[in-house]
């Protein structure tokens, strides 16, 4: 973030503005913003693989302990294997 305040906030980092906003209502504030346009990529896929139950199981149970969704735990093993699988060839 540039080191400049933002002008409603007048925050100068993401936190500050998060916690602006955890206390204020853009309702209060709509006169000082100004319409845009802006275009989305929502290209990202997802492949779905057959994980067996129990596997799947544990890999909830591993995934409630490090505070993370199954997804996340379960990409960052694997994106750790195939780099240590990548790595010895």
């Amino acid at each position: 973030m540039p080191e400049n305040k933002t002008p409603i906030s007048n925050a100068s980092s993401y936190a500050e503005i998060g916690e602006f906003w955890d206390s204020h209502d853009l309702a209060d504030h709509w006169d000082e913003t100004r319409e845009v346009e802006f275009e989305v990529d929502l290209s990202s896929s997802v492949i779905y693989f057959a994980v067996d139950k129990n596997l799947a199981e544990k890999l909830r149970s591993a995934a409630r302990a490090h505070g993370v969704s199954p997804d996340t735990l379960l990409n960052v093993w694997l994106q750790e294997h195939v780099a240590a699988e990548h790595s010895t060839k």
